[in-house]
């Protein structure tokens, strides 16, 4: 519902036309509307929720949880089989109502892998027939403790790796919601180059009949030659089929943005060429300490060394289990209730369990081998990967600080390239250069306007996957953060 809410708020922000089916959307608009409305964000706020409610089940691990089981009542009037003193059986009738109710509260210990808790129950029995009556059984408090011994401690490896997940998850959504802006960059720039290039096809078809008609009249008078003309007359289709074309890549363009977005289909947008574009230095150096800083990637390192030093101990703790249970407390048992809890006894159990395999044929130490070769595997693939990943890095970083010289080029070289053509449209009509000289100019202009627009396109790429890679605004200089538990609580 909030999702709604700010959708509705941004929506009546933008202009519409009078129509209400055409929309001027902004870069920056269109990034907020896909980060609100597309299914990229869906799928990565629902990672997040699942991920944070992993988390929160990890932490409930950690606090004492509280149990009540009871049986209210329990009816039983059978036969059962009875071995006197003498080793002979017979069958004896069992009829009687019994209930029990018991409060446990349990605490596992990190330290040690161990679980503590306390115990209280009642016990109540009534023997129906001959010599029946009421007994009670209480066990006021007990205190009981079930620890393993040299085995694997799963709590405290939990500790250490949970933590890592979760922040892993909060990095991944993080990065996700830049990548969604990434994806919007893509659409948008794809129908602002077709709307350019329609826009540059219905001049050129403009143009194209208005010089193929001048040369009609100078062929009537004798100053161009026939060749000129049908070479004007081929340049007026080629406009048109070229506008044909601009036309089809627009609506694919269109619908695929829209889609994106989440918007009906009979709204018409209409992008807005970006004017101003980030000013940020950049340096390899700092993305790459933002990057380890931040990154879902560093913590996907980290986790996964983790989990397969996890599973070599694990492996280590399974070749030998020693489990300590012990238990101290009081028990009480009456006719009454109350004396029940007034006549107490001493209620002691300790028991050592030890399973220790004398001849598994290497089994267990073959398990031992195969997770520390695992382990190793896992630490060559990182060290790879981080290679990989720095180098992927310092590639983007150099292409980001080249691209805004790049750009600044492609705008001037567009400016230069228009003002040529209109020059020389003016220069053809009053016939001072030739048909191939009018040709060559037109097409180097809509050269430099598609050169222009994907220049844009790229310095905006590149700015929001540096940003997905470090999770850093370099232009203000903060860290791109985000209220997790108030999103994925809405």
């Amino acid at each position: 519902m909030r999702h709604l809410f700010i959708l509705s708020i941004l929506l009546s922000a933008l202009p519409f036309s009078g129509s209400g089916r055409e929309l001027t959307l902004s870069l920056d608009d269109a990034i907020r509307m896909a980060r609100v409305r597309s299914v990229e964000s869906a799928v990565a706020l629902d990672e997040l929720r699942t991920a944070y409610w992993e988390w929160r089940t990890y932490r409930a691990d950690r606090l004492p949880e509280i149990n009540f089981s009871a049986t209210a009542p329990s009816y039983t009037n059978q036969y059962t089989p009875y071995m006197n003193s003498e080793g002979g059986y017979s069958f004896v009738r069992n009829n009687y109502l019994d209930a029990q109710a018991q409060l446990t509260v349990t605490q596992n210990i990190t330290l040690t892998g161990g679980q503590v808790s306390l115990v209280s129950s009642l016990d109540f029995m009534r023997q129906y027939g001959t010599g029946g009556g009421n007994r009670f059984m209480t066990i006021p408090i007990a205190l009981t403790l079930n620890q393993p011994v040299f085995g694997v401690n799963t709590l405290k490896w939990n500790s250490r790796i949970e933590p890592v997940r979760y922040s892993e998850a909060k990095a991944a959504f993080l990065s996700a919601t830049e990548e969604v802006a990434l994806a919007t960059v893509n659409h948008y720039f794809s129908l602002i180059l077709s709307r350019e290039n329609l826009e540059t096809a219905r001049q050129n078809l403009e143009i194209a009949s208005k010089l193929h008609g001048v040369a009609k009249e100078k062929r009537k008078m004798g100053q161009i030659s026939e060749n000129d003309l049908l070479q004007m007359e081929l340049n007026e289709l080629e406009a048109q089929s070229t506008l044909t074309d601009c036309e089809s890549t627009l609506k694919s363009n269109m619908f695929q943005l829209r889609s994106f977005l989440g918007l009906e289909e009979d709204v018409e947008i209409v992008p807005v060429v970006p004017e101003r574009v980030p000013e940020a230095e950049v340096t390899y150096a700092e993305a790459l300490d933002r990057a380890l800083a931040n990154n879902k990637f560093a913590l996907n390192m980290r986790r996964r060394q983790l989990e397969a030093d996890y599973e070599v101990a694990k492996a280590k703790g399974n070749m030998r289990q020693i489990n300590l249970f012990a238990q101290i407390g009081y028990t009480g048992t009456d006719s009454r209730a109350g004396d029940a809890y007034s006549r107490l006894r001493g209620n002691q159990v300790v028991e050592v369990g030890i399973s220790i395999p004398l001849l598994d044929w290497g089994k267990r130490r073959g398990k031992v081998k195969v997770a520390q070769s695992n382990s190793r595997v896992v630490e060559s693939r990182l060290r790879q990967e981080a290679m990989d990943f720095n180098q992927e890095l310092f590639v983007l970083v150099e292409r980001f600080c080249n691209q805004q010289r790049q750009l600044s080029i492609a705008g001037r070289t567009n400016e230069i390239a228009r003002q040529r053509y209109d020059t020389n449209v003016q220069t053809y009509l009053i016939g001072r250069i030739s048909t191939l000289d009018l040709n060559d100019s037109q097409l180097k202009k809509d050269e430099t306007m598609r050169t222009y627009i994907n220049e844009l396109y790229k310095f905006w790429s590149y700015w929001y996957q540096i940003r997905s890679l470090t999770l850093y605004d370099f232009e203000t200089h903060e860290n791109i953060n985000a209220d997790i538990a108030r999103i994925v609580e809405e």
